[in-house]
């Protein structure tokens, strides 16, 4: 499991890395470009997320159908050219445009999908944490590198990293993952779009990665603006803000993950998660000191934190094996759709509604938030079966239609059929008696 998933941990990471970096400063540096307005600057922070939702969906579906490594190539190629295009941009118009380029390499359902297709079903809840890890300590080295890279060396120097960060990725991608099984559906080989769609537990799940990317961007439309103008911090000063934050975020991450998968609480971390949430934008919203402002940052990214190491595995949890790319497709497609309306929101009504008042409707949000994820049930647990296709028999597998039986498949590569059960209403030697 290891030499495949750090390595493709590491890719997914390293690109999150490249678009945390610009989100501390980019809306201080975006607004003094020619032709900025804050509608627009909004539109800057969330454009790469109306991108990534548009083609996450067909990455997703063209990765289960061609192959997941050239799918993931050509994403990281178009990320790497969109920052170029960020790194040389000189008004407001040419950066939105290099931001929607970025987020058009929309790969992060393919290789979620991917690492999913590396590890056994058993072995999965700890790979999905592993990655959310790796994108939780990308996030908070981010958040502490962004501000202080940007004041040195200009925000352009970010975008330049962003982009040999992606030609980096690409490297890693070719010599150090494996390639993925190939594996044959022998039934139900039609995905159906419509009982994707109708999963109340995926609908749930889309809903809390749509809130929780919206609230995401909001905060970093408001964070630095309102410390540079409200209490007069320099660009320098905001890792002031974000190194707390990323240290009590990154400590608030292992006992998240551990209680969610070891324990099956994902429900009640995501909860926890969302009070942190309202909390933080009160405190955000009602603060008279930069003092109070940066406790309510903190409390946020703790909540933020607690969230992400989760939200994949969780929603790869409610998806059957040939439905994964589809499924976490749309699932970060709602979180850029979210990500994308929270910055244009921001911006249009930053300037016109109090922060006192937008804070109070966030909080009423989350409330109603955390009252839909109180009625989700956590993921039941399953077992695998693998068995030897040398020793048990294809031509008995209309057998297994049995209501314990959740679904099976055929890995070609390893000459094998995996069958997902209820242990509690079925044992293995019982399908093993079924095949034979």
């Amino acid at each position: 499991m290891i030499k495949s998933v750090l390595p493709l941990s590491l890719i997914i990471a390293l690109r999150f890395f490249g678009l945390f970096l610009v989100l501390p400063v980019i809306s201080v540096y975006a607004i003094n470009l020619e032709g900025a307005t804050p509608t627009l600057v909004g539109i800057v922070i969330g454009g790469y997320a109306l991108t990534q939702m548009i083609f996450q969906v067909p990455f997703g579906i063209i990765s289960d159908k061609l192959g997941r490594k050239g799918t993931i190539v050509i994403g990281l190629i178009l990320f790497a050219i969109g920052s170029l295009i960020c790194a040389l941009s000189t008004d407001i118009y040419s950066l939105l445009f290099g931001r929607l380029l970025q987020g058009a390499g929309a790969i992060g359902a393919v290789v979620t999908a991917t690492i999913s297709d590396l590890v056994k079903e058993e072995q999965r809840a700890k790979a999905m944490a592993t990655m959310g890890m790796f994108i939780g300590v990308a996030f908070a080295a981010s958040m502490a590198m962004g501000p202080t890279i940007g004041a040195k060396f200009g925000v352009q120097t970010l975008f330049y990293i962003t982009m040999f960060i992606a030609i980096g990725s690409i490297f890693v991608l070719l010599k150090m993952v494996p390639n993925p099984p190939h594996i044959t559906h022998t039934y139900n080989k039609k995905v159906e779009l419509g009982a994707v769609l109708g999963n109340i537990n995926l609908i749930k799940m889309n809903i809390t990665n749509f809130l929780q990317k919206g609230l995401m961007t909001f905060a970093f439309m408001i964070i630095p603006m309102v410390l540079t103008k409200t209490y007069g911090w320099q660009l320098s000063d905001l890792w002031q803000v974000y190194v707390p934050a990323m240290i009590f975020g990154f400590i608030s991450m292992a006992p998240a993950a551990i209680i969610a998968e070891k324990k099956g609480k994902f429900r009640e971390i995501l909860i926890i998660g969302i009070i942190f949430f309202a909390v933080s934008y009160l405190i955000i919203g009602f603060s008279t000191s930069a003092s109070i402002f940066v406790i309510g940052v903190v409390i946020f990214f703790i909540g933020f934190n607690m969230h992400e190491p989760i939200m994949q595995s969780l929603a790869s949890k409610f998806a059957k094996v040939h439905q994964r790319g589809l499924v976490l497709g749309i699932f970060n497609s709602a979180g850029y759709l979210g990500t994308f309306l929270g910055g244009m929101i921001g911006g249009m009504f930053y300037q016109d509604v109090s922060l006192t008042t937008l804070a109070v409707v966030i909080a009423v949000v989350c409330v109603l938030w955390a009252i839909l994820i109180i009625t989700m049930h956590n993921p039941s647990k399953k077992k695998f079966a693998y068995l030897s296709l040398n020793e048990f028999h294809l031509e008995n597998s209309g057998k297994l239609t049995h209501d314990a039986i959740d679904e099976w498949y055929i890995n070609n590569t390893e000459n094998i059929i995996a069958i997902k059960y209820d242990n509690e209403k079925i044992s293995e030697e019982e399908i093993k008696n079924l095949l034979k």
